[in-house]
């Protein structure tokens, strides 16, 4: 899963366009490595789980059904329909806080990273105390978080638990059923009390089985959170590199045969920003041509070459390219 996301991740500057465009797309490296191995965890421990519970519990189906006749099994499956629609809807809040979570603590750790790799910088300019109110900000919110989290968390919690705690009367209940509508009435005490033993044994162990599955709605809450940020991730590469494809078919179609970069009436301004910083921009240049960009700071010239290069798009007008192994300087 990582090799298929670091394929679409390193592919035509898609790392950088991510960043840019697409800011709602927090944290790409935390999706790609620890997003997808909790979720690879998550579904080995679902997944074992799963497989085994299905052959668990028809035979115990069919043994309480011998005992009870079939008000057992069906009561109890009656039983695991209500706590599973419970369960769901106990965790439909818990996953957007789940994203939530892993949002800020990927933007916490960034921080961390972010002054590790600037300290030099920082400590030219004194910024020890700016960087620790920054990072405590940052701090303070992903506990707000978490602490709403672990709120929600508890009613699932209390769901899960008591689901499994009423299992152990419920098997008495079954097998109180057949006993006082008179099937057993020819057995003595002693085997009543044996054929009680014997149900009660087989009942609680195949609400058992239900309620194994009932416990993992926590773990699927996870399985669900990462699953959406990995997706995420995921469909947002995708659409970055479909759009790349048709506008290079379209760029491909508007250029003139002997140049190798055309800008064509084009406005830029820098990505999620109004602020215009080069207007109807017209150039042509061919090959084996010279064109020198002066300016002051500021005035877009590393716009225009961000343009050139595909890394930004324009605001209007159209941009096209032969090859990008034509030297660029600034």
């Amino acid at each position: 899963m990582t090799e298929h996301l670091h394929k679409l991740y390193f592919t035509k500057q898609v790392y950088y366009t991510l960043s840019t465009e697409r800011p709602h797309v927090d944290n790409p490296d935390q999706r790609m490595t620890q997003d997808v191995e909790r979720l690879c965890r998550e579904l080995g421990t679902v997944a074992s789980k799963l497989l085994i519970t299905p052959f668990t519990l028809v035979y115990y189906s069919y043994q309480c059904a011998i005992s009870t006749g079939w008000m057992g099994p069906l009561s109890i499956f009656g039983y695991f329909v209500i706590g599973s629609l419970l369960n769901r809807l106990l965790m439909g809040p818990l996953i957007p806080k789940l994203v939530q979570q892993e949002k800020l603590e990927g933007d916490f750790r960034f921080k961390h990273v972010e002054i590790r790799v600037n300290a030099e910088a920082a400590a030219f300019t004194r910024a020890g105390l700016v960087e620790h109110s920054r990072t405590a900000q940052r701090l303070q919110n992903l506990i707000s978080v978490q602490k709403d989290l672990m709120n929600q968390e508890l009613w699932l919690y209390f769901g899960t638990n008591l689901f499994d705690y009423l299992g152990g009367i419920l098997s008495y209940m079954v097998i109180a059923v057949p006993i006082f509508a008179g099937v057993y009435r020819d057995l003595s005490a002693a085997e009543l009390s044996e054929l009680i033993s014997k149900n009660a044994f087989v009942s609680i162990y195949l609400v058992n089985c239900f309620s194994q599955i009932i416990d993992l709605s926590s773990s699927l809450c996870d399985v669900a959170g990462y699953t959406h940020r990995i997706a995420e991730l995921d469909e947002a590469m995708r659409c970055i590199l479909q759009g790349q494809k048709d506008e290079d078919e379209e760029a491909k179609e508007l250029q003139p045969c002997d140049a190798v970069f055309v800008l064509e009436d084009v406005t830029i301004t820098a990505p999620g920003s109004d602020c215009t910083l080069v207007r109807n921009l017209n150039v042509h240049v061919r090959e084996g041509s010279n064109l020198l960009i002066t300016g002051e700071t500021g005035s877009g010239k590393s716009s225009i070459l961000r343009v050139l290069a595909r890394l930004w798009k324009p605001k209007r007008g159209t941009s096209s390219y032969m090859s990008l192994c034509s030297s660029l300087y600034l």
